[in-house]
């Protein structure tokens, strides 16, 4: 349990790290948990096209503003993360996050379609994004921001989160036809 602890507490005090002394946004915490993320999963090599870059998307509009593109340049297990947005979903596979906004929530089943069995970690902020297969998704718990991991779809991706992380979340999802193919 004081593992546990620790890392709660690395997780939550890398955010004032990315705003300085400034108060924290929504948006802000979910950036900061999107960069330790990447630190918790582990992706085939194959996921890396570019073994030096790992790349997180924001498909749709993006929430974030100013605080996701903070972390562009820092290093995570060898990667350099470089942040990009994208409203194609045809080419999301070139990911190895991909952060699925609101503004996508009736093209779910398309976006996910065209990842299937890839090795992306999928991320959302809408209610009900894990159980149609989103790998982690954001869920607010008054002003706190949690998150719940859809296990089975992380499986069928290919990815393996750490149990460290598992124990954060609020909520585990299993659900065998959550990744839809064509």
């Amino acid at each position: 349990m004081a593992v546990l602890r620790r890392l709660l507490l690395a997780l939550l005090l890398a955010v004032p790290a990315f705003l300085g002394a400034q108060a924290a946004s929504e948006y802000d915490v979910k950036a900061a948990f999107l960069y330790n993320f990447t630190k918790f999963v582990d992706w085939p090599p194959s996921a890396f096209p570019d073994p030096n870059s790992l790349r997180i998307c924001v498909l749709g509009e993006d929430p974030f503003g100013k605080s996701l593109r903070s972390i562009a340049g820092e290093q995570v297990g060898g990667h350099k993360l470089i942040v990009t947005q994208t409203d194609a979903i045809s080419r999301p596979a070139g990911c190895q996050v991909l952060f699925i906004s609101r503004s996508e929530r009736e093209r779910l089943p398309q976006v996910l379609a065209a990842i299937k069995d890839a090795p992306v970690l999928t991320v959302g902020d809408t209610n009900g994004f894990a159980d149609h297969g989103v790998i982690i998704n954001f869920v607010l718990e008054g002003s706190k921001v949690r998150f719940e991991v859809n296990t089975d779809s992380a499986d069928r991706a290919g990815l393996k989160i750490s149990s460290k992380l598992l124990q954060l979340a609020k909520r585990i999802v299993t659900n065998p036809g959550a990744r839809p193919g064509p």
